[in-house]
């Protein structure tokens, strides 16, 4: 059986990791910890894992319900520890009467650093307060080198995990049936509008997946897909349930409230 079929082209260099870190696990019979991994990349690590009974895959974000989270891959023997995971939190302080920080600046301060986007997790913002998390071995260099962001000066502390802000589960689940997979499909059913209209937001560049700009109205949804539409929120394509009597695909969805 081809493994590379079940998944897309592009997909097929971090397939190549996956057995690497698997093949790892398997002849050294020592854990490997990867770094934070998004949904898409999660679910094609589970199903390469799968049910193997010589490696076993735990996920961990920092708390529960994070989307991003780092996997650790270990044998049998194993004894899986939160800290294992290697993972800090860390909040910023800035002069909030003053100035607004929202996501997008938080995630461009951060990889303006030079730092990769697999070494933090989710950013965290409820009101006024800020956090994220990353990995342990960039904890040095972040409360360094972390001076601002956008115009404001800013200061990094670390904190326990336990002071993280309270994850709500704002995903709305439900199900659609869609005459294909296509990019321009699943929109025009999650959103409820017209397959001409989700081709607009497309060709307008207004549209991502897996944080990607999307172009092509016809590239194919898979599953663990997390979909962005500006102006309507974001989506996720939880399963894919098969097809109708009407040859009509079910789909499992998350639409964020």
């Amino acid at each position: 059986m081809n493994l590379y079929q079940h998944f897309r082209p592009e997909e097929r260099a971090f397939i190549d990791v996956v057995l690497q870190w698997k093949d790892y696990v398997e002849n050294t019979y020592a854990p490997k910890l990867t770094d934070f991994l998004d949904p898409r990349e999660q679910h094609i690590l589970k199903t390469i894992v799968g049910q193997d009974s010589k490696v076993h895959c735990q996920l961990f974000g920092g708390m529960a319900g994070t989307e991003r989270k780092r996997a650790l891959l270990y044998p049998e023997y194993f004894q899986v520890e939160m800290d294992d995971f290697l993972i800090n939190l860390y909040e910023i302080h800035y002069p909030s009467k003053f100035v607004k920080i929202e996501h997008p600046q938080v995630l461009g301060s951060l990889m303006s650093l030079g730092l990769k986007r697999g070494k933090f997790g989710d950013i965290l913002i409820q009101n006024e307060r800020i956090q994220f998390f990353a990995s342990t071995e960039i904890g040095p260099y972040i409360l360094t080198q972390l001076e601002s962001i956008g115009r404001a000066k800013v200061q990094i502390s670390q904190i326990p995990l336990t002071e993280a802000i309270n994850i709500q589960d704002d995903w709305r689940e439900g199900s659609i049936t869609v005459s294909s997979l296509r990019i321009d499909t699943i929109i025009s059913g999650i959103y409820n509008i017209s397959r001409q209209k989700s081709q607009g937001y497309i060709g307008q560049g207004l549209a991502k997946l897996n944080w990607t700009t999307i172009e092509n109205p016809s590239f194919e949804c898979q599953e663990g897909d997390l979909l962005s539409v500006r102006g309507l929120g974001r989506s996720k394509i939880i399963s894919i349930d098969g097809k109708t009597k009407k040859e009509k695909w079910k789909v499992t969805i998350g639409k964020q409230k």
